[in-house]
């Protein structure tokens, strides 16, 4: 993984994301097999690793009690920051999250989206050669999610390494240089978000409408000219390199069809091609 990358982790509930990121922030042993992290075996060389790491749970961590800037100052001693130094990081910090002018307030009293970006700030103040991210945005309105990636791409801007795990794939392409789609344990395909989409699905998504007993013989004529297809229910998905030319071969096929949608294909096709559309169980 390169300097300044961002490397996320995506799958369905079960698949293994937050074990993987538990284990590479030394939080949960490996059943097998060997892990490095910045060169260091977590099982052996935890204490040495966290000190070189910044870890960003799913749940908010913070101390209600304290301000926003307390709740930096205290992280800092677990790291034996002098006071002089954990005080100018914890200035820099909250200008870099947008937070100054609440540096006094009780954390209870920030919304959700500052509270996370609080929380991505307080895992800088060790100042990590790698930032682990456990679905950071989740749970936030558009406004604070995009808050947060902002800051993120500051980060990467200044040469921070970013792990993340999440389930909004439009986060993952904004923010993902490359990535794993992860299923029951173990990694089904890796590359860049762009790659992907082009190998596994193409440049566009045509979605049809057809009765049930007509889905067999439309795809009969039309499978052949696309580069794969879904049937959910009554939606035909089909994915192609031109969904107009496709489209024209579905109307003339003698069927009853409803054109849904012809779109750009993106990552959440590729997700749920691999994954399946299927609901999981968290366990």
């Amino acid at each position: 993984m390169a300097r300044g990358e961002c490397f996320g982790f995506l799958g369905p509930n079960g698949a293994g994301k937050t074990t993987t990121m538990r284990m590479l922030s030394c939080l949960a042993p490996r059943d097998s097999g060997e892990l490095r992290v910045l060169g260091l075996d977590p099982a052996r060389e935890p204490r040495a690793l966290k000190r070189r790491l910044g870890v960003v749970a799913q749940d908010t961590t913070l101390d209600l009690e304290l301000t926003v800037r307390e709740n930096l100052l205290v992280f800092a001693r677990y790291f034996d920051i002098p006071r002089a130094a954990a005080r100018q990081r914890a200035d820099e910090l909250l200008g870099l999250m947008a937070l100054s002018d609440r540096a006094g307030d009780a954390v209870d009293r920030l919304s959700g989206g500052m509270r996370r970006r609080l929380q991505i700030g307080r895992a800088l103040i060790n100042q990590p050669e790698l930032v682990l991210l456990d679905e950071p945005t989740t749970g936030l309105d558009p406004q604070a999610r995009h808050a947060v990636w902002e800051r993120l791409r500051l980060l990467r801007g200044a040469g921070a390494t970013l792990v993340l795990t999440t389930h909004y794939m439009d986060e993952a392409a904004q923010l993902c240089d490359r990535l794993v789609v992860m299923d029951h344990g173990r990694i089904v395909r890796e590359g860049r978000p762009a790659d992907l989409v082009a190998a596994e699905v193409g440049r566009e998504v045509l979605e049809l409408r057809v009765a049930p007993g007509d889905v067999g013989p439309l795809l009969e004529v039309i499978a052949s000219g696309a580069r794969g297809h879904e049937v959910d229910g009554d939606l035909v998905l089909l994915f192609t390199d031109d969904a107009e030319a496709l489209w024209s071969v579905a109307r003339a096929a003698g069927v009853p069809v409803r054109l849904q949608a012809a779109r750009p294909a993106g990552l959440e096709d590729v997700f749920l091609r691999l994954t399946g559309r299927h609901l999981r169980d968290e366990s």
